[in-house]
């Protein structure tokens, strides 16, 4: 049996039934991004990915910032072998092997690296006060984890071209109006509310939740032809679990369904 990881900056509980919630805990650096915080937030989500009870996880910071951006003073040394190496501080992919959906629940600053790491995540939910942006052009610098790429996916190409050139800042609202984020709530409600929503994927089939988030993720990478043959996959795999004959089942007696996840 694997031992519990130790964590030194983050927070890790389980708030409700089937969520995981991982909360980035350096205050006093506004949450901001280094080699350390992100291997541990990676290895937090790679531990809910394997337990059984976890459905969906949520990723938060605090109030005043979800996260900053990154460590500027661990970068100011790091050199172009170094960061082509693959460190803990740019190996994302660990993010995006990540099978169950992560909820961003959002508040104050998501700057840089942090609105990277938002953007990364499945869904967002932003509080009221909620501030996205790519400043990296301020320092010499563009945005090296999704920046350049997610954020034209989700706003379009003016407006993302605006942010990373000229550093514009979205607001909540301009953030929602634009498709970053699912919606904009209260900042005493935006962390209750992500925790609803992951209860609510959590309440569904594992298998049919992971499956489906992995077609929707397709969408982004493959053409329509292909997009639509990946899903016809996925539909066909569902068609051999345990889950599709008694969700198909319960709908037929009206009765509530009780997954097994296989």
């Amino acid at each position: 049996m694997d031992a519990t990881p130790t964590y030194e900056m983050i927070l890790v509980e389980t708030p409700a039934e089937g969520v995981g919630l991982i909360r980035l805990n350096r205050p006093k650096a506004l949450n901001a991004l280094n080699g350390q915080i992100t291997a541990e937030i990676f290895t937090a989500m790679e531990a809910f990915d394997r337990d059984p009870t976890i459905g969906a996880i949520v990723l938060t910071g605090s109030d005043k910032a979800f996260a900053a951006g990154a460590d500027i003073k661990q970068m100011a040394d790091t050199d172009a072998v170094t960061m082509m190496s693959g460190s803990d501080f740019t190996d994302w992919s660990r993010m995006s092997r990540i099978g169950k959906p992560i909820i961003a629940a959002v508040s104050g600053y998501a700057l840089g690296g942090g609105c990277e790491i938002a953007m990364q995540c499945d869904l967002i939910i932003a509080s009221e006060t909620a501030q996205f942006g790519q400043p990296e052009i301020t320092l010499g610098i563009l945005p090296g984890a999704g920046g350049t790429q997610r954020l034209t996916r989700a706003v379009g190409k003016a407006i993302a071209m605006e942010m990373c050139l000229a550093d514009r800042r979205l607001t909540a609202q301009e953030a929602l109006q634009y498709g970053l984020v699912n919606r904009v709530v209260a900042v005493d409600a935006y962390l209750n509310e992500a925790i609803a929503l992951a209860q609510k994927i959590a309440s569904m089939s594992q298998i049919a939740v992971r499956l489906t988030k992995d077609a929707v993720n397709k969408a982004d990478e493959l053409s329509l032809t292909e997009g639509l043959q990946y899903e016809k996959k996925n539909f066909y795999l569902l068609f051999g679990t345990q889950d599709r004959q008694e969700g198909m089942s319960a709908f037929i007696e009206k009765r509530k369904a009780n997954w097994q996840h296989k």
